[in-house]
């Protein structure tokens, strides 16, 4: 109980200066980043992924190719 009132007392001090808008922009704006990160992350894999199947397309022409002159 002790930590819950001294929370909100500092809570009050801090909004009479700002500081606790200013704390929850830089919440809202970390976790804005981190899931830009995340997309980020997935386009990086997606195009990880695209590049290996076009390398295991590209061998597997080569492959049938080399077969088909023979």
């Amino acid at each position: 109980m002790k930590h819950v009132l001294l929370y909100l007392a500092c809570l009050a001090c801090l909004t009479g200066c700002g500081l606790a808008g200013t704390a929850a922009t830089s919440a809202t704006g970390a976790s804005a980043e981190v899931e830009q990160a995340r997309q980020a992350k997935q386009i990086e894999n997606r195009a990880q992924q695209q590049a290996q199947d076009a390398v295991q397309q590209d061998a597997a022409r080569r492959e049938q190719a080399e077969k088909d002159a023979r």
